[in-house]
């Protein structure tokens, strides 16, 4: 691993659990191992440093998860579609990288206007657009049922967004919250896929 990437690596875990309010670029260089001065060869500060983590976790997200520009192949059948939500949730739910990035998403959304916009897009806006694709190209294939497909993308996704905010409070419920959303797309696969 890189020194700069140290860095992020440092400031996600920092960041996560003193917020970036809490953490100074001192305590960030001590983990590391370098000098505070030293930090500034790699990033101009702290901001510089939350600006490149934000870069880093959207990347990691569209590559591992997908976004509504990238909702990959379309299921074919009721079991497929189960499995590759829950292949993306269980990265969501269980990715470190993703885990802190959300922590510290939910923590800083008050405070900073690009971390309020990537939240939403991350929690609300932008998986229910996905869906809303992934869902209309399955009806487009005759396997949901004709209906809005955003009005089901919402239905799919909130109860899911809400379990992994759960497991993110409490980890020692995370395998009962992968059942439940399990649970709930077995039941939304069973009303509206023919």
């Amino acid at each position: 691993m890189s020194t700069k990437e140290k860095i992020l690596d440092a400031a996600l875990t920092l960041f996560a659990e003193n917020g970036y309010d809490g953490t100074s670029v001192e305590q960030i260089a001590s983990i590391v191992g370098i000098k505070a001065p030293s930090l500034y060869k790699h990033y101009k500060g702290k901001e510089d440093i939350l600006n490149a983590l934000i870069d880093s976790a959207e990347t990691r997200y569209e590559e591992m998860f997908g976004s509504e520009n990238n909702i990959g192949k379309v299921p074919r059948s009721r079991r497929e579609f189960i499995k590759v939500t829950m292949e993306r949730i269980s990265f969501t739910m269980r990715d470190p990288i993703i885990r802190k990035t959300r922590m510290l998403l939910v923590q800083e959304q008050f405070r900073n206007e690009r971390i309020s916009e990537a939240t939403t897009r991350h929690q609300l806006d932008g998986i229910q657009r996905m869906f809303a694709k992934i869902i209309k190209g399955m009806m487009d294939e005759g396997l949901v049922k004709k209906d809005d497909p955003k009005l089901l993308a919402v239905e799919l996704t909130a109860p899911a967004v809400l379990q992994i905010a759960r497991s993110d409070r409490q980890p020692k419920c995370e395998k009962e919250c992968m059942e439940y959303i399990e649970k709930h797309l077995r039941h939304f696969c069973k009303v509206y896929m023919a």
